[in-house]
């Protein structure tokens, strides 16, 4: 607690000169005491982050990879790791397994920012050598996401969208699917991974 009171303080000193031009564009007196509560506020895990919960564990993976919309998916299997990580602040996930002739592994970070209300997740595997980043929400029953990003297309070099849907069993078990964009503007899916849950 002592750190954290001490990382408040320091960013109210840092950011204090530059409240007096906010607090004149907003037409109000500057508040340091506001500030802190909001820093604060901003830093500390709280329901957001415990509707991740479930995801922590042990997980066999069965993942399945559609090279084209129409024909039949590459089947693999993994095991992911999940677990809290920078003071509950974050999922990591490790995962690996055996892709057809060449193992592959993924390392991905959920996590719910207290500020703009929303969930996020990073992924990186042995597939590609770029940071995917989405953004979403769960329901309100904590039971499914929908997350949204770009990646670039390996042959224009332009983004192109995709969705990372997500339904969560009660018991942490959980399905994972990655659409993006097939001809035209249709969503096709692209990958599903199931997660069980071992322990």
């Amino acid at each position: 607690m002592k750190s954290l009171i001490c990382v408040i303080g320091v960013l109210v000193a840092t950011l204090g000169p530059a409240l007096p031009v906010a607090a004149q564009s907003a037409g109000k007196a500057p508040d340091r005491a506001h500030m802190a509560r909001a820093l604060e506020s901003a830093m500390a895990p709280g329901e957001g982050q415990k509707r991740l919960n479930p995801l922590i564990g042990t997980f066999n993976v069965t993942m399945k990879t559609w090279v084209t919309p129409e024909g039949p998916p590459i089947e693999s299997t993994a095991a992911s790791v999940n677990t809290w990580v920078l003071g509950g602040r974050y999922v990591q996930m490790m995962l690996n397994g055996d892709a057809p002739n060449d193992p592959f592994s993924g390392t991905g970070y959920i996590a719910y920012d207290n500020v703009t209300k929303t969930y996020q997740a990073a992924w990186m595997d042995t597939g590609s050598t770029g940071i995917t980043m989405y953004t979403g929400k769960l329901d309100t029953s904590g039971k499914s996401a929908l997350m949204k990003g770009a990646i670039p297309n390996a042959l224009t070099g332009k983004p192109s969208p995709v969705e990372l849907r997500m339904t969560i069993q009660p018991d942490g078990s959980h399905l994972t699917e990655l659409w993006g964009q097939g001809k035209g503007a249709k969503m096709v899916k692209l990958m599903e991974l199931q997660y069980t849950k071992v322990k």
